[in-house]
């Protein structure tokens, strides 16, 4: 089965449905007026569990590297199924390379063929993703409730080593939303592996950014104390927001 799921002046995307995987095509070029698209794409193609979603973006041309964060932002859209794994494809070598660079490859694998995806698409769906997800209240009792809900499923998944760790990562996102939106936070936390990864959505398009160091002094902004305690952190926008998220490891163990 093949259609065509959108089509604009600069930018074609068709789908096709093979062994229960769904493929996406991107031709064209990608840009800040397009990258919403193409991300929608995506995250719709997720709802139906399919075995996986791959994305080809061999024939995309992308100008600016930053651009390639929009697949971040697809995994992290709110109903983005978590356990679909979503694959990108690419045959150009530089491509690849500038896809890594941005950190996309951490939560998505990239190949250089769509044969070499769809052989990897029966690995992917062994794995064990762990996951789960709660809307809080734009209230200070969020942050007791994040803490308890974080311990309560990290020991569950037989991660206590990732506890202490992660309690202060959900600490400071749920209190930068508290304190610089209205949102209600919508805390994701995701385990597979030896990481996690923490994530909280709020409905404020304004990029969490950490501060600037102090002149003189110890910065202890919260999220410069994340960017010690995490392998990788990030600043997400979605469709209704945005998503702050940190991946913790074994590494990062206090």
């Amino acid at each position: 089965m093949s259609t065509v799921a959108k089509s604009s002046s600069s930018l074609a995307l068709a789908s096709r449905t093979e062994q229960s995987v769904v493929i996406i095509t991107a031709e064209g070029v990608l840009d800040a007026s397009h990258s919403a698209e193409l991300r929608d794409c995506i995250t719709k193609a997720t709802l139906d569990v399919p075995a996986a979603v791959i994305v080809d973006v061999s024939s995309l041309d992308v100008a600016d590297d930053a651009a390639w964060s929009l697949f971040v932002s697809a995994r992290w859209q709110l109903d983005t199924r978590p356990d679909v794994p979503i694959v990108l494809v690419s045959a150009n070598r530089a491509t690849r390379d500038a896809i890594a660079r941005s950190g996309v490859a951490d939560f998505m694998p990239v190949f250089p063929t769509e044969k070499g995806a769809m052989k990897a698409v029966a690995r992917l769906g062994r794995r064990k993703l762990q996951h789960s997800q709660t809307k809080l209240t734009a209230n200070v009792t969020s942050l007791r409730e994040s803490r308890q809900l974080v311990r309560e499923w990290l020991t569950n998944w037989s991660k206590p080593g990732l506890i202490p760790v992660a309690l202060v990562v959900v600490n400071v996102f749920i209190e930068n939303v508290l304190e610089h939106t209205g949102s209600d936070p919508v805390m994701r936390i995701e385990c597979e592996g030896q990481t996690a990864t923490i994530a909280v959505s709020d409905s404020s398009t304004a990029p969490a950014v950490r501060l600037a160091s102090p002149p003189k002094g110890v910065d202890v902004s919260g999220l410069a104390i994340v960017d010690a305690l995490s392998r990788t952190w990030g600043s997400t926008p979605t469709s209704s927001g945005k998503t702050v998220w940190a991946v913790i490891g074994p590494e990062n163990q206090l």
